[in-house]
């Protein structure tokens, strides 16, 4: 079986990375192979969910890039792929352009939210909590050519990109403690690497699941294409934040510090971007504030050990949060705009729309029967066990929950101004973002009408019958359970609250509007540093590249003088080597022509002595008449000088 999860963890990025290679040319049939990577890629999690195999890959890393699945990763993988069929099938009826670069990147994406659900070990982890990273970044900017999208990308990269370091520090005290790679042995890390891991991990943590002080990062990646929206802050990416919380709680946990940390910053976050979601006027920001708040409780979940609690709520979210940011998405094709204001009444026109985006926000608020109603209740059992004040915040963040998505119900069905035609009071409002088309497909409702169905389906799983064998599918029996006293006092707040919100609305919150000024604090704290710092360190890059360039003309040019040097002497010492050798051949020859004449100078005074020894013969007439013969030749030489 470990082929299936192979397959699941890897079928999806070649084929999103060959759709990116091919461009526009696969835009006819990108959407197709899209939509039957991804059936495929749920059917082997379905199987993976009934078999729970494991591999183990050594082409990451030697020392073990490990993927398993396990009750906790089973669910998170049924989920994620079933929400991201669902959103490229609404992608596609919406007519998602440019086709093969928008496809491409979600397979990449959504294989590496799939690896990071299975990891087991820090290398598989880090490597798809990478990959995911960057592919979001390229999604939010996806419509590069209009001004604000990259920035806004850049901005959503910078500040996970910085929590995400906390993840290498973690990797770095597991190798220092001795505990290795592997996940469920980082609990065991010795003091102070402990406290080293469970700080990065949390950081980690908290920076992805945009949870305070990291949470504005969400209202910048708005800006990318709605089905970008629905798939990155429902089921993943926003998601994976707090998954890692969950799946590394035992570590939150032995540290002694780091569980009530994640927890009450879990509750801080439901209050405040719950506050922040009740006074935005774009529907969107609306939905992106309240993705942060209701992830809150998952983060708060982990920091009181209700593992089943967080997984329900992560769960149910992702159902719920999809369903309605398609329904905005289907809306702002239609009418060209997301404000709410212009929305006022939209649901009349599309009623069809507006009843699945009523029951999304009917269960986002946290009614009964609805999924997030024991949900929330499943996780605030466990705050009610740890602290009577923590659950108070849980509580006060539910109650925000429900003003926020009533909000919402409140002004799609609102009824239109008698002083003013339907018709009008929408369209002059209308096509203030784009040009709005004035329909809805059929092929984007039908993935809305599966996800409200899963929204109701998985409210029955409160039910004692269900909720026991989730919980131990999940390994969390012994989990705390919401007591039916807790049940019914949730239900009552939440149903005083709509009521109060529909009938008086809400009052201007200014201050909530801006995100409390969370935005320019982390500017100032996180994302403008860290800018600075990529932009100094690539100053300093360019330079040293400068230094070493110039550094290399200069090598450059003293190695070619050098080389020419070394031709002339070396054409110098071949001259004089020719030279000596002609010279020191006519030294050979002057030599021998020395020796020839002195041989020959000896051989003639030889001859000569041997001549004059003939002349001495002792008789005195014989040298009579040599100096007769002297004396007569004597005179004739004078006479002829003469």
């Amino acid at each position: 079986m470990s082929a299936v999860l192979v397959a699941l963890a890897f079928l999806a990025a070649p084929c999103g990375v060959a759709l990116l290679v091919i461009g526009h040319r696969a835009d006819r049939v990108a959407p197709g192979i899209s939509l039957g990577i991804t059936a495929a890629t749920l059917a082997a999690a379905i199987v993976a969910f009934i078999a729970r195999p494991s591999v183990s890959l050594g082409f990451i890393s030697p020392t073990g890039a490990t993927l398993a699945v396990d009750g906790l990763s089973a669910v998170l993988l049924l989920t994620v792929t079933a929400v991201t069929l669902l959103v490229l099938v609404f992608a596609v009826a919406e007519k998602t352009a440019p086709a093969a670069r928008f496809h491409g990147l979600m397979l990449i994406f959504s294989a590496a939210v799939v690896v990071t659900v299975t990891a087991t070990s820090l290398p598989a982890l880090l490597a798809a909590w990478e990959i995911m990273g960057a592919a979001s970044y390229a999604l939010i900017g996806f419509h590069w050519q209009q001004p604000r999208t990259v920035p806004a990308g850049l901005v959503a990269f910078t500040v996970t990109r910085t929590a995400d370091l906390g993840l290498y520090a973690a990797a770095g005290a597991a190798v220092a403690g001795g505990v290795g790679w592997s996940l469920s042995d980082l609990a065991g890390a010795p003091s102070p690497w402990l406290h080293v891991i469970a700080a990065g991990v949390l950081v980690a943590g908290l920076g992805k699941a945009a949870q305070l002080p990291f949470s504005f990062w969400l209202s910048r990646a708005m800006e990318g294409p709605s089905p970008v929206s629905a798939l990155l802050h429902s089921a993943a990416m926003v998601a994976m934040g707090a998954y890692l919380l969950l799946r590394l709680e035992p570590v939150l946990l032995v540290s002694e510090w780091a569980a009530p940390t994640a927890a009450w910053l879990g509750a801080a976050t439901t209050i405040v971007l719950g506050l922040i979601a009740l006074a935005q006027t774009d529907l969107k920001q609306l939905l992106a504030a309240s993705t942060a708040a209701q992830l809150g409780f998952v983060v708060l979940a982990a920091g009181v050990g209700s593992t089943a609690g967080g997984t329900a709520q992560l769960v149910g979210h992702a159902a719920t949060k999809a369903l309605l940011f398609l329904g905005a998405g289907a809306w702002l094709a239609a009418t060209g705009t997301k404000q709410l204001a212009a929305l006022r009444g939209v649901a009349r026109r599309w009623p069809l729309l507006g009843v699945l985006v009523l029951v999304g926000a009917v269960t986002l608020a946290g009614l009964p029967p609805f999924a997030l109603w024991w949900t929330k209740d499943a996780v605030l059992a466990g705050a009610l066990e740890t602290s009577p004040a923590l659950y108070a915040a849980g509580l006060l963040g539910a109650a925000l929950s429900a003003a926020y998505s009533v909000k919402i119900i409140a002004t799609v069905w609102a009824k239109p101004d008698p002083r003013d035609g339907e018709k009008r009071r929408g369209d002059r409002r209308w096509d203030t973002e784009e040009r709005g088309t004035r329909r809805v497909p059929a092929g984007a409702l039908a993935p809305m009408i599966a996800l409200a169905v899963a929204a109701l389906v998985l409210g029955a799983t409160a039910v004692p019958a269900l909720a026991g064998p989730f919980r131990s599918l999940i390994g969390g029996t012994g989990d705390p359970q919401a007591t039916v006293p807790e049940l019914a006092v949730s239900a009552v707040i939440a149903v005083i609250v709509v009521l109060l919100v529909g009938l008086r609305g809400v009052p201007p919150l200014p201050g909530a509007l801006a995100w409390f000024g969370l935005e320019r604090a982390a500017e100032l704290v996180v994302a403008g540093p860290a800018l600075r710092l990529a932009d100094g360190l690539s100053r300093f890059d360019q330079r040293l590249d400068a230094a070493v360039d110039g550094s290399a003309r200069v090598l450059g040019a003293l190695a070619g003088g050098l080389s020419r040097f070394d031709d002339r002497l070396d054409a110098a010492v071949d001259h004089t080597g020719r030279a000596t050798d002609r010279i020191a051949r006519a030294m050979l020859a002057l030599d021998r022509g020395v020796d020839l004449g002195v041989e020959r100078i000896a051989s003639a005074v030889g001859r000569l002595g041997r001549t004059a020894g003939r002349l001495q013969t002792g008789r005195i007439a014989d040298y009579y008449s040599a100096a007769a013969v002297v004396t007569i030749a004597a005179l004739l030489l004078l006479i002829v000088v003469r």
